[in-house]
């Protein structure tokens, strides 16, 4: 059993970390938090870089790495860059919107948006989830409803990463309610289609850096070529995308763990109370013991799956349970790391206290944890 990554791969992640470090951290992070926006300039970067191409193939500009590169460049990228709702949107883009279209699109939507999409001229958004339809997301309320060589669109959308700033949208909606999961169908819809309308950005607790909207339909009417995949394939498309995001989008929650480790370490070993750093008081220690613990099992997890998608191609069993410890492991340690700073670890000008708001909406993105436990039970049988 081989724990190591090759030669080229080490120097990959070197290379992404440098970039992170020295590209992605510029401007005044605090202040586009508190402004809730999106750096379009450090979106074209990571652009530039390749990133938003990695695992895609070479003839719409990515780079066809396998998963575990991809993941590890994830890694990386959270390891160095401290803007948790950047990486955030990206990875949303990514996953629920480039690899429905490179799975399941049409020749035509892959040269239409892919391209553009991997070159950081156009930014990407999903709508699935409803105001009445979250966990339970094959219930949809909204319709598709056919009319000759077009489809008609009524309803609407809530939670939608990147919604305020997307230029496409890839949008679920339901031909046949009556047939459940098989009348689930999913659209490829432009930002300026007639009939569809954007909230402006709704304020987060965390995440800021990373805008979202509600979108309404209404008769929105769209070709037949902007379906994605056939009438009733929707559910695959939605399944397809959330095993790849459960399997890489907390990948960069890895990066951020051990920087987060690196950081409370240097902290208690300069930090004096009754005349002694605190991390020589064993609480403190054993809290700092409890973060690296939490590293090593969610890294160890994390590329078993991405390693488990390489070979068999599907593992959705474990791409949950990963989700479900990735997401739970950040939150606590964000919370140790608050609690190691004691006061000033509430301080907003330390920068502490956002990794833990941010952390918080890992336990609800993708799925629940409650969701992430109900697919596990499943797959053994209960």
């Amino acid at each position: 059993m081989d724990f190591g990554f090759t030669p080229e791969q080490d120097a990959f992640r070197e290379k992404i970390v440098a970039f992170a470090k020295n590209e992605l951290n510029e401007g005044d992070l605090r202040q586009r938090d508190a402004e809730c926006e999106l750096s379009r300039d450090m979106w074209r970067k990571i652009a530039g870089f390749g990133l938003l191409g990695l695992p895609f193939p070479k003839q719409y500009g990515g780079s066809e790495e396998d998963i575990i590169t991809t993941v590890l460049a994830m890694e990386a990228l959270g390891y160095g860059c401290r803007d948790n709702g950047l990486l955030f949107s990206m990875n949303g883009q990514m996953w629920t919107v480039q690899m429905p279209i490179s799975t399941f699109g049409t020749d035509e939507q892959k040269n239409k948006y892919l391209p553009g999409l991997i070159a950081g001229d156009l930014i990407g958004a999903h709508g699935i989830t409803e105001p009445e339809s979250g966990s339970d997301i094959m219930s949809l309320d909204t319709t598709a409803r056919r009319d000759g060589d077009h489809y008609v669109l009524n309803g609407g959308k809530a939670f939608c990463t990147n919604g305020p700033v997307a230029d496409v949208f890839v949008i679920f909606a339901t031909v046949d309610k009556s047939a459940g999961s098989l009348g689930l169908t999913g659209f490829v819809v432009d930002r300026n289609t007639p009939g569809l309308t954007i909230s402006p950005n709704h304020r987060k607790m965390g995440l800021r850096t990373s805008p979202m909207a509600w979108l309404t339909l209404e008769d929105c009417r769209i070709p037949v070529s902007a379906r994605l995949g056939k009438e009733g394939q929707g559910g695959r498309i939605f399944n397809n995308s959330m095993e790849w995001e459960r399997s890489a989008i907390l990948a960069g929650l890895v990066g951020a763990m051990e920087n987060q480790l690196e950081q409370c370490i240097s902290h208690a070993n300069t930090r004096t109370q009754f005349r002694k750093p605190i991390g020589k008081f064993q609480s403190v220690a054993n809290r700092i013991v409890d973060m690296k613990l939490r590293h090593e099992n969610a890294r160890l997890l994390l590329y078993k799956v991405a390693w488990l998608k390489k070979t068999r191609g599907s593992c959705p069993m474990e791409a949950a349970l990963a989700k479900l410890l990735l997401s739970e492991s950040w939150v606590a340690s964000s919370q140790d790391a608050v609690v190691l700073h004691g006061g000033y670890g509430y301080m907003a000008d330390q920068e502490v206290e956002r990794d833990f708001r941010d952390a918080v909406g890992s336990l609800l993105f993708s799925g629940t944890s409650d969701i992430q436990r109900t697919i596990a039970a499943r797959a053994l049988g209960l």
